[in-house]
């Protein structure tokens, strides 16, 4: 599983600097700056949840079944809360309106949260 995490989160890393390059030098002459403001925003979380990825995948003090779910927690939420963001921010460039989707965007964020609430409740209740 570790090794999976540890991929997943170079993958979310590798992308979140790309769509960050993208956000930065392409799509300010396409949207308003208000949207690559906002754009910029769902590269940001991206990229910290790579760097979470790297630490869930690194650590060995939590119980498989807890790093499993964290993972799955994270990596949802992080797919649904940037992912949205990513397709809200572009909205005006699609035939597609996205904002039909945008309650996708809290439950992203909650699952998130709900995987940093989990992480600190395992940890705290280590032994040691």
């Amino acid at each position: 599983m570790n090794k999976t995490i540890l991929g997943v989160g170079v993958l979310l890393g590798m992308t979140a600097v790309g769509l960050g390059a993208f956000g930065a030098h392409g799509l300010e002459k396409l949207v308003s700056a208000e949207r690559v403001e906002t754009f910029s925003t769902g590269v940001t979380y991206q990229m910290y949840h790579a760097l979470f990825m790297l630490f869930l995948g690194s650590t060995n003090f939590l119980p498989e079944r807890s790093k499993r779910i964290i993972f799955y927690l994270v990596l949802i939420g992080v797919l649904l809360f940037s992912g949205s963001i990513y397709t809200l921010a572009t909205n005006e460039l699609t035939a597609f309106d996205f904002r039909k989707i945008a309650f996708l965007t809290p439950i992203g964020g909650s699952l998130i949260i709900f995987g940093w609430i989990l992480l600190g409740i395992r940890i705290f209740r280590q032994r040691g």
